[in-house]
């Protein structure tokens, strides 16, 4: 064997060939990887791939996010292998090319002043992704094969590279695949434990059969998901009680089934898997869901783990039965699963182009971005824009207001604004300069991946890539539609609204002195910070702010939709602040709203500012019903928290279930319901070594209370107590 493979087989392989496309020479690097890297069965004894080599190797794949590539650890590299120096400093500059020449580096200066303040972000990572794991699990590598011979012969174009790039994929899944049936075989052979022998007998026979050939019962399908899933880099499961269920029902022993669904869940909570989507409708509006929803929603209650995502399709058919269950699973405190309508999503995606037979195919990834299972490569996310900021730079002639900086476009010196619709006018030209600014820096992104970081593993997975000759990240799925984030929405919507009534309507104050107060940091000026922080805010069910800020974020999804991504669509909108909501609040000047610079409280999804909700749950759902739900094309998030009480009477499950389907009925995409206890939040943020198992939402997602930041852990209790 060429010693140099010790060095890093992964980079062996990928050198090897410097001739050859890069999609071939990253299958190239797959295969000598699977050869040569190190395989293990984690805890759960479950197949664990993970595409990078121990003892401190420089190159590593990740398919959720790009080339890892750490020069230091190739020098320690010469260090050892003297004798190959000339071969690794020709690798390290070799993938310096490619991580150096990275796409965060495709911005201009405007963009990047902007990302470093807040206001906007475009392309600084690739995302997450829905794979049609089920490929494996169902038609297996050999089924796979014959996907690619077919559609060889049909395309006219010279991709013979690209089908080879695919096969030698395909060689490397097997090889990991025997190689863990050697191992198996060994570990039975070495281990005194009946119970552990029988288990790594059992997955010796399951990889006899498995990648090549289809799953044949429970246990064959949850390794060969797990095997696939791992070595696409713990990304989100997408449809999984649906892909699943063939073999899910098959199985005989319902002991060894619960089992094995058990040993699956744990693995999902070490690994921190994303998001599994449960349930839904056909095109034709049947319902999806079968037992195995059922089981998961049940075991995810039970073992109330803050991960997976669990998110959840409801519809016009959805049983009584189902919404019962989601209402224990909700009571459990487990902040899941978030609820999403398919009345509203299917046609949302219909209006950009995908047909019914495919929009009832969507699932969520990441938090709650939604993509189209196994059949698109939808951004998830591809850019940011936080309007609170954008309204910041309007009100300080395109200036940073916490450093003075000129940071973007003038939109006029708001001082001298006559009129409402003079500010207004502003503010829309910044937010749509900031929107304008991450989708061309997406854009560039996404053309920078696609020549150079091809994905031979999800070109094999997403419908689209084979049939056309193209990679996953060149325009082979079948949808490449873009998602922009919203952020801030209901903080600029409050601020516009206050300079309205104030200043404009009932001229109590000038913009001149509202914009040095605000310069200020409110400072001296604390009768006339109470009386714009005491205006009415978005939540309330109060139609004229509500309307405002509608108004702004309806504008932001128009521009999107008339904005093309480079992956072959367009730009759509949604909000989910994720962690970042506290971030943002730390890089905001104050506002007209009534806060303070720096203060970490910002709207964290699609609701109000924690605290700025004083009308219950009823008129926060109200407020948001004023957007047009049908323009988001990404998750458009609202965290509603409900007391624990709510859910102590078979009385309170029946109400939580009416105000959810009335919700939805009125046309509202989203909702996810957290039951927690105020007291025990504020306990916790002074005793958190009491309440280390205690879950809340934050964003789009779920977390222990004691984990987050300290921001965010406030976001939360002020929600809470605020909004009883």
């Amino acid at each position: 064997m060429d010693e140099r493979i010790k060095i890093d087989p992964l980079a062996y392989g990928f050198f090897k060939n410097e001739d050859a496309e890069i999609i071939e020479r990253t299958a190239d690097a797959l295969v000598e990887g699977a050869k040569n890297i190190e395989i293990a069965f984690n805890r759960h004894l479950l197949p664990h791939v993970w595409c990078h080599v121990s003892g401190g190797a420089g190159f590593s794949y990740e398919y959720g996010l790009d080339y890892n590539f750490d020069p230091s650890r190739l020098e320690q590299r010469i260090e050892k292998y003297p004798q190959h120096a000339e071969y690794i400093t020709r690798v390290r500059d070799g993938f310096r090319f490619f991580h150096d020449g990275c796409y965060r580096d495709y911005y201009t200066a405007t963009q990047r002043v902007m990302m470093e303040s807040g206001a906007m972000w475009g392309g600084t990572w690739e995302g997450h992704s829905n794979p049609d794991f089920g490929r494996i699990i169902n038609l297996g590598t050999n089924g796979i094969r014959k996907l690619i011979a077919e559609y060889k012969e049909k395309n006219l174009y010279d991709t013979d590279w690209f089908y080879r790039a695919l096969e030698k994929t395909l060689d490397a899944i097997d090889i990991f695949g025997d190689r863990f049936r050697e191992l198996a075989i060994k570990l039975a052979a070495e281990t005194d434990d009946p119970k552990t022998k029988k288990r790594y007998e059992r997955t010796a026979e399951a990889f006899a059969v498995i990648p090549r050939e289809p799953a044949y019962d429970f246990n064959s399908a949850i390794l060969a998901f797990w095997f696939i899933f791992s070595f696409d880099g713990v990304d989100s499961p997408g449809r999984f009680d649906q892909y699943m269920y063939r073999c899910y029902a098959v199985e005989q022993d319902k002991e060894e089934r619960a089992e094995m669904l058990e040993r699956l869940w744990e693995t999902f909570h070490d690994s921190r898997t994303w998001n599994l989507c449960l349930a839904g409708s056909d095109e034709n509006w049947n319902d999806t869901a079968n037992e195995l929803t059922f089981d998961i929603l049940k075991l995810a209650a039970e073992k109330k783990y803050e991960t997976p995502n669990l998110t959840l399709r409801v519809h016009r058919n959805t049983s009584e039965e189902l919404w019962e269950q989601i209402a224990k699973t909700t009571a459990s405190g487990i902040g899941m699963p978030a609820l999403y309508n398919d009345e509203i999503v299917c046609p949302a995606l219909e209006s950009i182009g995908i047909p019914p037979v495919h929009s009832h195919e969507y699932c969520m990834n990441g938090c709650n971005q939604i993509d189209i299972f196994g059949k698109s490569h939808m951004g998830l996310e591809d850019g940011e824009v936080f309007f609170a900021k954008c309204l910041e730079y309007t009100l300080h002639s395109g200036k940073n207001a916490l450093n003075g900086n000129i940071e973007t476009l003038f939109s006029g010196n708001a001082r001298e604004f006559k009129t409402y619709e003079d500010l207004e006018r502003a503010f829309y030209k910044q937010l749509e300069y900031a929107t304008f600014l991450a989708c061309t820096w997406a854009n560039s992104a996404q053309a920078h991946r696609a020549k150079y970081k091809p994905n031979p593993l999800r070109s094999l997975l997403i419908e689209g890539c084979i049939e056309k000759g193209k990679d996953y990240r060149n325009g082979g799925p079948l949808y490449g539609h873009g998602q922009i984030l919203a952020e801030g929405i209901a903080d600029a919507g409050d601020s516009l609204y206050a300079v309205k009534k104030l200043v404009f309507d009932e001229k109590k104050y000038t913009m001149d002195e509202l914009i040095t107060a605000l310069e200020a940091n409110w400072e001296g000026y604390e009768k006339m910070r109470a009386e714009f922080a005491n205006c009415e805010k978005f939540g309330n069910d109060c139609d004229e702010v509500d309307a405002i800020t509608a108004k702004m974020l309806n504008r932001f999804f128009k521009v999107l939709k008339r904005t093309n991504t480079y992956r072959g669509g367009v730009y759509t909108g949604g909000c989910s602040p994720f962690s970042r909501a506290a971030g943002y609040g730390r890089q905001l000047a104050a506002m007209p709203n009534g806060r303070k610079a720096k203060d970490p409280i910002i709207a964290d999804s699609t609701g109000p500012v924690p605290g700025c909700a004083y009308n219950g749950p009823t008129a926060i759902l109200n407020s948001v019903l004023k957007f047009d739900h049908w323009n988001a094309g990404s998750g458009f998030i609202l965290n509603v928290k409900f007391d624990k009480t709510l859910f102590d009477t078979e009385q309170g499950y029946a109400n939580f279930i009416a105000l959810a389907k009335a919700y939805f009925g009125m046309g509202a995409q989203q909702l996810t319901s957290t039951v927690i206890d105020p007291a025990e939040l504020l306990d916790a943020l002074e005793h958190p070594e009491n309440h280390k198992d205690l879950i809340v939402r934050v964003g789009g997602f779920s977390a222990k209370f004691v984990e987050i930041d300290r921001g965010l852990q406030e976001n939360v209790i002020k929600r809470a107590i605020m909004n009883e």
